[in-house]
Formats: structure tokens, sequence, C-alpha cells
């Protein structure tokens, strides 16, 4: 094996095990192990540009195992990106680092996405890839055509996000990704054989992938595997037999190498077996002058490619942003008396948006239900991405990691559907779209017992909650045509966050006030002003709301629509001032509404799983409808 090779990989697996025992924190194998695999990577086949880590064509390189994050961390300094310097890596795990624990987004860094729980980084891949063969479709073969690499180890494929992003990249023969598969046999527990017996090469091929079986440490074979992978019409996974700590006398193969330092007399052990004679994160000129080598003439072919195409340079000036108005829309908006569906309200929208260039829209299989797809999306198909519309299957977890790497591929803007119960599937996927502050666009329909017969296990209750409690996320609740004018014109003004909808399956009646865009975004809007005491409602609760104080016309009732109510705050909204008795109306658990209103006399909610019958029975036997509210209302007036 060359020298060369052995000392440049050698690099990476000092670096990590030496800021992994400096932070008496992380995790030394899995670097140790791979450090072979990325060293010809990044030597010989990836395409990208120290100098520009933006650039539109690079190829995307997804550490999924982020657990491994100091293999990152090192190639990034190693080959000369300026975010990462050698004091950076001193400091790894520590507070304010860029060198993480696992790695966390950050434009410009080479780190190209936030990994850490198993499995969301091949998610996110498919979702590069699939970016990629959209854009390759818009601007042509020659000035889009690049490559994906994911690094997954066991463990992320063991979660179940990996069989269904795994299934859909198969389906849709994106030849442009290939899965580096650190096949090592080891997980924190022990060996992988506790847990799985799984055959993976059936499994890979199963879903339509090539799978190739190689020694992770032997460069020629990862070099003529990685030729293949170029060639290859489908997602390949390259299977690469590593082991665990490779070097450590007493640690290698073993699950004591994965999650833990090595210790400072294991470390003195692989220096000697691996004729490593340099001081802790000391990297000899000459090694560190041939990683820059490589950065540069990676920098030298990139800037060759942008200069060929000069006026393709970025993705904001391939794919602006949607600007045009919504308030245009909402204003020739024809106002439609009939009691109407807040999803089918979405649906007008989105076929009037649908047409826009940089919008990907999906389900998770039900298109019908959401409301998501409409009459001028065209269909991604298996080997044909001139659409803009993706049937993800029922694959609501992948669904939304997928949708995380095509917001972050090239600016373009991913909505996906399904039914708000079913956000739990979602829901790592979801945090890390709002750590990354990623325009990411969920369309959460059937919000409420309303949706009746299909009973507790289809009716949210928690859901709302749970998910306004994710920092970094608005959730929105219209409650008529005006109300989902305004989500739109936020969802599309605003760039840095995730925003999830959340859309009732049954028609409500139609709502005619008039809605201040400002007081919106502020989470509130008042609908009429009363001294007497004030209803706060959100989405369908509304109606109730209104026809509530129409039942008490001899009081002067104080109607409140909360659309935002992660957005109410004292400082902001006029909604929160002089209320004497506060009532609150949710078809879901009410906790956390005092939290945003003060003191809340009573909250008229469900704080149990719901029921199978239709709308009208459920709401008089959980005592939320406008007789039950009133009573209970009234005894406070009396």
């Amino acid at each position: 094996m060359s020298k060369l090779h052995n000392d440049l990989a050698n690099c990476i697996r000092f670096l990590s095990i030496d800021a992994v025992q400096k932070a008496n924190s992380g995790h030394p194998g899995m670097p140790m192990g791979m450090a072979d695999v990325v060293t010809v990577l990044f030597k010989n086949f990836l395409r990208f540009n120290p100098k520009n880590p933006d650039w539109l064509n690079r190829d995307r390189f997804v550490l999924s195992a982020g657990h491994g994050s100091m293999l990152l961390y090192s190639l990034l300094y190693l080959t000369g990106y300026k975010s990462i310097s050698l004091n950076d890596i001193k400091k790894f795990r520590k507070l304010n680092s860029i060198c993480a624990g696992h790695p966390e987004y950050h434009p410009k860094t080479g780190i190209e996405t936030t990994t850490g729980p198993l499995g969301q980084g091949i998610a996110n891949a498919v979702g590069f890839a699939i970016a990629e063969e959209i854009l390759k479709r818009k601007l042509g073969k020659e000035i889009i055509n690049h490559k994906t690499y994911v690094l997954a180890g066991d463990g992320c494929l063991m979660e179940g996000i990996s069989h269904e992003a795994m299934s859909l990249a198969g389906h849709l023969k994106l030849k442009n990704l290939v899965m580096l598969f650190d096949n090592n046999s080891i997980s924190i527990d022990g060996p992988t054989s506790l847990a799985v017996s799984d055959n993976h090469e059936k499994r890979f091929k199963s879903y339509g992938w090539d799978y190739l079986n190689i020694n992770g440490h032997n460069f020629k074979e990862i070099s003529k595997a990685l030729k293949k992978a170029q060639k290859s019409k489908k997602p390949i996974a390259i299977s690469c037999k590593t082991t665990i700590g490779y070097g450590s006398p007493n640690k290698s193969g073993k699950a004591s190498s994965h999650g833990s330092p090595l210790g400072e007399d294991e470390i003195k052990l692989v220096r000697k077996k691996l004729f490593w004679k340099h001081d802790p994160f000391k990297i000899p000129n000459d090694l560190l002058n041939e990683w820059k080598k490589i950065g540069a003439v990676a920098s030298k072919k990139a800037k060759k490619h942008q200069n060929k195409f000069k006026n393709i340079t970025s993705s904001k000036e391939i794919l602006k942003s949607f600007n045009s108005s919504i308030e245009k829309i909402k204003n020739n908006y024809l106002k439609n008396p009939k009691p109407i569906a807040t999803r089918k309200s979405s649906e007008i929208f989105l076929d009037i948006i649908s047409k826009l260039p940089n919008l990907i829209g999906g389900s998770a299989d039900l298109a019908g239900s959401n409301n998501t797809k409409t009459k001028d999306h065209k269909i991604i198909k298996p080997g044909d991405f001139s659409g803009n519309y993706i049937h993800y299957g029922v694959r609501e977890h992948a669904m939304c990691g997928i949708m995380n790497g095509v917001a972050l591929h090239s600016n373009f803007i991913p909505y996906g559907g399904t039914f708000l119960i079913f956000s739990d599937y979602c829901k790592p996927s979801i945090r890390l779209a709002a750590m990354m502050e990623q325009r990411v666009i969920y369309v959460f329909t059937h919000d409420s017992i309303g949706l009746g017969e299909d009973g507790p296990t289809h009716q949210p209750i928690e859901h709302l909650m749970s998910l306004r409690l994710i920092p970094g996320l608005d959730v929105i609740r219209p409650s008529n045509s005006a109300e989902i004018a305004y989500s739109y014109n936020y969802l599309f003004s605003n760039t840095d966050s995730p925003k999830a909808l959340s859309l009732t399956r049954q028609n409500l009646e139609y709502l005619d006030y008039e809605v201040d865009y400002k007081d919106f975004l502020y989470g509130g809007f008042i609908i009429s002003e009363g001294e007497d005491f004030t209803i706060f409602a959100s989405g369908s609760e509304v109606n109730i709301a209104l026809e509530l104080k129409e039942r008490f016309e001899q009081y002067s009732v104080r109607v409140v629509s909360v659309p935002i109510l992660n957005k109410l705050t004292p400082e902001k909204s006029k909604t929160l001032n002089n209320n004497k008795l506060a009532f609150t109306i949710e078809l879901g658990k009410s906790i956390g509404w005092s939290d945003y209103i003060g003191n809340v006399t009573e909250s008229f909610s469900i704080q149990t799983f719901g029921k199978s019958a239709p709308m009208e029975d459920l709401g008089k036997f959980f005592e939320i409808n406008v007789d039950s509210i009133a009573k209970k209302i009234k005894s406070y007036l009396d």
C-alpha cells in the first residue's frame, strides 16, 4: 500500500484521536476506520472548492454517521477550508466551537447539513440528489452535473428512515447518489449481530441500488469502486469493510473505540503501530502541504468550471425567491360565502403559485386529502425530473428529511403534506430543519377531532402544542381564506425558518372579517372589540367563538383569532391588553395557552384521546360546542 496514502489517512486519524482525547469526549473509532476511504474520495474524486465552499456545482459530502464528526472537521481543515482552523479542532466539543460534537450546518463552511440522529443524513442526501436532478433539467447537464456522497454506518442503516429514503431513491433511479457504507459491524452496545442479521447486499438490490463489496483499507479497491460509481445508472452503495478504531492494538474492532476516548496509554500504542512519531495535533508540513494541494487542485478545477459558466455562480442568481405579491392574490381572490375547509382554501393558493420555478411540492400518499397537488403540477418520475411534485409514498419521516436536503441544495422551497397526527413520524426531521433555519413547509391537514369518524388514532390531541414547542418552528392555524392568504404571504417572505400549516378537513362557515397583516405576524388579531370578556381561538374554533359572541349579544364580547400562538407576545400584540375574563378554545391540549396570553379563566379543550363519531356528536360529548361553552361562560358572568 502507498506510503503517501497511509500518511495522508493517518493525518485524519490522529487529528481525530487527539481532538477526542483533549475533549475527553467523542467518537474516535469511525474516523480511524474510514480514513482510507475518504482520503481516496477527496484526493481523486470529490468535486469541491475550499475557496468557494457554496459553489453550486460542487459534489455534496454528507456525514450521516454524524458521531464521527472529527473525520469531517479534519478533512475540512486539511484541505484548506478557512472556516476550520487547527485551533478550532483543539476546541472540539467546546462552547461555540464550529467543531461541535455532531456536525451542525453552517453556510459556506463545507458542513452541508446537520446530522447526528442516525439515518437523517441518508434522507438529506436523497434530497440533495433529487434537487441536483431537477436543477440539471433546468440549467443543462454541462452546468449542473455533480454527485452526492453520503457516509453512513451500521446504525444509520438500522434506523427506519434509511429504509424509507433508500427505497424512494432506488425507485427514482438517482444515479447521482453514492453511499459509502462503513461496514464495521460494531455499534455502541457491541457487535451488530446482537440486533441485526440483514443481508445488506440483497436489501440494497431489492431497492434498485447497485452494490459493491470492498476492503475499506485498500486504496486500490476503494479507487476502483469509486470509478464504477461514476458510471452507475442507479444509486450505488459501496460496502466498505473496515475495522473500527483501525490501528489501536487493544481497541480496534471493538465497541470500546466507538464512543469514548482511547486514553493516553492506548494512543501511544497507536502512534507506535502506525509509525506516527508526531506530537498531538502536529501535522508535518510536507503532509499538510500535500493535503492543501488536494484542496488547491480541487479549487482550480472548480474555478475553471465557474469561469466557463460565470453567469451561473450562485443559487440566488439561478433560483429567485418568490417575490410576487400574495397581497395582490388576496385582493383578487373571489370570496366564497359557502362553507369551505381550510385545506381547500390552501389548495386555491397553491394552485396560483404552483408554477414557481423553485417550489417543489409533495405528499406522503395523501395528495388528494391534503389538497397539495394542483392541476398544474407535474409528477417527478423515475429518471424524469422535469416535474415539480414528488409522490413520497407512505414515508413521512423520509419525506421531511428529504425536504431538508432539497432546501439546503439550492434555494428550492419544498413543501410536503400529511395528516397532523402523522407529524409524530416527521418530528426529528422538522426539529433539524428548525436548527438549520431552512425554509421547509409542512402542510398538515385533518388537524383536530373535527375529522370525525376516523377516530382517536387519527385525531391529533397533543400535536399542535408539541410542534409549537420546537424552537424556530412557526405553527400557523388559519381560520378563513384571508388568514390563508396571509399565511402564504408569510411562508414566502420569511426565509429563515420552517413553517407548519394546520388545516381542517371539515368545512367551516365563511368568515368575513378584515385581517391586519401586522397583527397576524404578531400571532393574533382582534376580530371584534369587547370589554366584558375575551374569547381566544385558533383555526376552526374561531367559528365557535363568533357564534358565542352572537349568543351573548347582551354583553360586550371580544373575539381574538390566534393563528400563530407562538408569536403572541405582550410587547407586540394588542390582543393581550385588558382581558378581565379570558377563555380559550382549541380542539387539542390546552397546556401552553396561559404562557402566551396570561391568566386564563377557563380553557375549552381536549385533554383525552378522541372518539370515532360524527363531528357534531363529538362536540356534544367533549362539551366543545356553542351550547356547552355558553353554559360554562354564563356561570362566570352570573
